[in-house]
This record gives C-alpha cells, structure tokens and sequence, in this order.
C-alpha cells in the first residue's frame, strides 16, 4: 500500500514520465532479446534507450528546476 500510496501523490506529469519510462525501458529490453537481424536489433535498442534516457534527463532537470525555484521561495 505504502507504494501505491506514493504513486498516487506524484502530479500527474510525474506519473506520465515514469509510465512512459516503463513502457520504452521494457520495450528495449525485450528488443534486446528478440531474434532479430544484428543490424535491426542494434538500431531498435539505441532508439528505445536513447527516448528513455531522454525521458531520464528530462525528468531530472524537472526535479532540479522544482527544487530551484522552493529553494528561492525560502
């Protein structure tokens, strides 16, 4: 409960970026695996984990500026 409990105080942007997190981090996971040609394996993984990294990033810098601004406020 404790973990459900947290999801549901986080804003909704949060919880968008943490989902979309999930779903391109599965998904290049399971890219990683699957039998595909080298070459397409290759280009799908660095695709997928360059969005979920760039989620990552974004999501940081969101904290960081959040945390900026409470910080100007005191």
């Amino acid at each position: 409960m404790e973990l459900t409990a947290r999801i549901r105080r986080m804003d909704q942007v949060t919880r968008v970026q943490y989902a979309l997190m999930l779903l391109f981090g599965g998904s290049c996971l399971a890219v990683a695996i699957a039998p595909l040609a080298p070459a397409i394996n290759t280009v799908l993984v660095g695709v997928l984990f360059g969005i979920t990294a760039g989620l990552w990033i974004s999501h940081l810098i969101g904290v960081l500026h959040n945390a900026a601004q409470q910080a100007s406020l005191q």
